[in-house]
């Protein structure tokens, strides 16, 4: 089935390319809830409320842009609904002129997993901002007005999670040495 077929069978409610749409895209998204959401229960959850939303609301969408994108946004607001929700997002440190770490980079021998405990390691607050601005690709005024913080909070935040990534990968690094 084509993505066209399976939005058309999804606006009609077939069940069968419901199933389909679900089975194609809820590895990759799980992934998207898993890197904002730490427990799997919770990350399932968020999934499955994300793909509510995007049956319930298909109709809403205008075939303009990319539809993976789309289903992507309703993704990441969940997780972000979920987050706000238990009351774990709080971002109350706001950095005025932080200069920004530019030498981050993460060792390419990293495994996906790797990668996943790493940023587990953070707290809610610099691991939601890393994975919107960083992996999602959103800007920090999208940010802001997506957590209800200020631009410089968001940044800071940024930057905060880049040197806390950083110090997690030096740690790992003198472990595997020693």
């Amino acid at each position: 089935m084509t993505e066209q077929e399976l939005i058309q069978g999804c606006r009609k409610q077939n069940r069968k390319a419901q199933q389909e749409l679900f089975s194609r895209y809820s590895p990759k998204f799980f992934g998207v809830c898993r890197r904002y959401i730490k427990n799997n229960e919770e990350a399932e959850d968020a999934l499955i409320e994300g793909f509510y939303k995007v049956m319930s609301k298909i109709s809403m969408y205008s075939g303009e842009g990319n539809f993976e994108g789309w289903m992507r946004r309703i993704m990441v607001n969940e997780c972000l609904m979920k987050l706000r929700k238990a009351n774990r997002f709080k971002v109350d440190v706001e950095l005025e002129n932080v200069e920004e770490i530019n030498k981050f980079s993460i060792e390419s021998e990293l495994e996906a997993q790797d990668i996943l405990d790493l940023l587990n390691q953070l707290p809610t607050g610099y691991r939601t901002i890393f994975n919107m601005y960083v992996i999602e690709g959103y800007k920090h005024r999208e940010i802001a007005d997506a957590l209800g913080i200020s631009i410089n909070t968001s940044k800071s935040q940024l930057i905060l999670a880049k040197k806390k990534l950083r110090t997690l990968l030096e740690e790992r690094a003198r472990m595997e040495r020693s």
